[in-house]
């Protein structure tokens, strides 16, 4: 059996409270005070990123290798093709990674690591643009480099000020932008984010409604001569609970639902289908983000349980599927 937990007391709970709040308001600090320093480099760092027609090659080693793994995974998912190199096994193989094509971003906190110098050497003997992070201005990584971006010197959150804690969040942050900063410039869409997050939670909400949409047979349509013995027929055999109602063109002039039912019983099956259907009916357009159109279906004024999808720039205005929430649901759009 499990040990139970050891109960804290209330001045052990206060400073442990305590701790946890200093060390983000330090970051945090650190981290507007960054910003506020960010220059030109920063500008010509993301002009070589961008120039550079091969791959985004960062390296580093201990928790900067950490954080470099994280910074060419970031590149990677937003367009940019990256990957990681290790300091330490660049000088036994590894330096093939790194070919005259690419761009190199190396990162060390204190910039004169002893496993980064076969990397800086091999980048500067094949001329490769190599961008350079560290909080030290004299250190032979930023002397080296084609673009210095300097962290500021701010204090680690350790108590004993060693344990790399501000200095990885600055340079993690920094990957960050330099990230977002690429996705600006190259005019990175959600749609083409969503090329490389198929799946998961973040893949589902990239999903489009054109993705997941009924179409052709599958939709319940009818004219609006249709008698609504007829229509009734078509609403319960393809299992919407509504129906979409056409003009003599083609287009979607109404929908029938299970509320317009209930308000014309009584002359009901002496009634066409354009006696009865709602005019003017909520569509959706088929790029939308089904999380849209969730959003769409679950506005509190005009709940709606599916939506007729017509194309906007379709003259003819003719319905090119259906939603239904449960199409969404199965999509894992909630």
């Amino acid at each position: 059996m499990n040990e139970p937990m050891p109960r804290l007391d209330e001045a052990d709970r206060e400073a442990t409270i305590a701790a946890g709040r200093r060390v983000l308001a330090l970051e945090g600090a650190a981290l507007t005070g960054f910003s506020e320093t960010l220059g030109a480099a920063f500008a010509e760092a993301v002009e070589l990123l961008i120039a550079a027609p091969g791959r985004i090659v960062v390296c580093g080693i201990g928790k900067s290798g950490h954080v470099a793994r994280k910074v060419a995974a970031t590149f990677a998912s937003t367009g940019a093709p990256a990957q990681f190199l290790h300091a330490s096994e660049a000088a036994h193989g590894d330096l093939g990674m790194l070919t005259a094509r690419d761009v190199a971003l190396v990162l060390s906190n204190s910039g004169e690591t002893a496993e980064l110098a076969p990397v800086i050497s091999y980048a500067a003997r094949r001329r490769i643009p190599l961008i350079g992070v560290a909080s030290r201005p004299e250190s032979a990584l930023l002397k080296a480099a084609d673009v210095a971006l300097l962290l500021p010197r701010a204090e680690e959150a350790c108590p004993a000020g060693l344990a790399p804690t501000t200095s990885t969040t600055l340079t993690m942050a920094l990957g960050d932008a330099l990230a977002v900063a690429l996705m600006e410039r190259r005019g990175f869409t959600p749609e083409m984010f969503r090329e490389f997050h198929p799946g998961g939670a973040l893949g589902a909400r990239l999903v489009k409604v054109s993705d997941i949409m009924h179409r052709g047979r599958e939709m319940p349509l009818v004219r609006e001569t249709t008698p609504m013995r007829e229509t009734l027929i078509e609403m319960t055999s393809k299992g919407f609970g509504i129906a979409g109602v056409m003009d003599e063109t083609g287009r979607l002039v109404g929908v029938i639902t299970d509320g317009d039912l209930r308000r014309n019983m009584e002359r009901l099956l002496d009634c066409a289908a354009g006696d009865v259907a709602t005019r003017h009916p909520a569509t959706i357009a088929p790029d939308t983000l089904v999380s849209a159109a969730v959003g769409r279906m679950n506005d509190p004024e005009r709940p709606l349980t599916c939506l007729f999808v017509v194309d906007p720039e379709d003259e003819a205005g003719a319905p090119a599927g259906v939603l239904h929430m449960h199409d969404a649901l199965r999509a894992g759009v909630t």
